[in-house]
């Protein structure tokens, strides 16, 4: 890793990730406050058949518990586009971008190896993604407090979820690096990327809605951050063996494939 590189992508990307974590931080604030107003309300509808049930297990989140309001704003588009400018949008664009542009040569100019390039912008969007789920948690427990559900909360379980957060998202930004190094252009690296993260939505939420579709969910990344159960109590090492797996698999593709290429004079 280039120190000096590292330090550099963070000083350029400091504004947009102080506007992303505010963000965030005001989206994790949010859901238990509707909670603590309206939890009782939503509960007494569910019980009443006013509500389907399937809306009790919206991507495992739901406003019925403190545990399930934090858990739905991991879920929830709001807070998966907000981190994914980063996991998915400065990831892809780090090396496919600098390539349209013209610019990868001068930096690989440098005395600076395609290897470190690469895990030094790997760490950049980890650091990046530790940031903005800090950020939403952050915002989760102001939140509770605020709204007097705080002792609800088992702090304890904290930081287990922000460090399953960060492995979840960091799938993702492996898997957009690795799209990034691949190509010359920021468009397939980008729609490679989305797609992934799309489907991976879709099958998670609609197995969650439609019962007869769960069989689909153990195909979806976010099925292996299960916010909820981590704040109950329930330890799944298993989702974040399944989830480191996926960021190393995209690890080992980056550094054979990136060092591999012939960077061709941009068009």
């Amino acid at each position: 890793m280039n120190g000096a590189l590292l330090r550099h992508t963070l000083r350029l990307q400091r504004t947009k990730l102080a506007i992303v974590s505010i963000a965030l931080t005001v989206w994790g604030f949010l859901l238990p406050v509707i909670y603590a107003r309206f939890g009782s309300q939503f509960t007494a509808l569910m019980e009443s058949g006013l509500l389907p049930e399937q809306f009790a297990r919206f991507g495992g989140g739901d406003v019925f518990s403190l545990s399930g309001s934090i858990a739905l704003g991991f879920i929830h588009p709001i807070a998966i586009i907000l981190t994914s400018v980063f996991a998915v949008g400065f990831s892809a664009s780090a090396v496919a971008g600098e390539r349209q542009r013209g610019t990868l040569e001068v930096a690989l100019a440098r005395p600076i190896s395609r290897r470190v390039l690469y895990l030094s912008l790997l760490a950049a969007s980890f650091g990046f993604i530790a940031i903005s789920i800090a950020a939403l948690l952050a915002g989760s427990v102001s939140g509770a407090t605020f709204a007097g559900v705080v002792d609800e909360l088992a702090f304890g379980n904290l930081p287990l979820l922000w460090l399953n957060g960060v492995v979840l998202f960091g799938a993702f930004a492996a898997i957009a690096l690795a799209a990034s190094v691949s190509f010359d252009r920021f468009a397939p690296a980008l729609g490679v990327t989305l797609g992934i993260v799309i489907v991976s939505y879709v099958l998670e939420v609609l197995g969650s809605l439609w019962p007869a579709a769960q069989f689909l969910q153990p195909y979806s990344l976010f099925h292996y951050l299960n916010a909820k159960a981590i704040l109950n109590d329930a330890v799944a090492p298993f989702d974040m063996a399944v989830l480191t797996m996926v960021i190393v698999i995209a690890m080992v593709w980056a550094l054979v494939v990136f060092p591999r290429r012939d960077l061709a004079a941009p068009s």
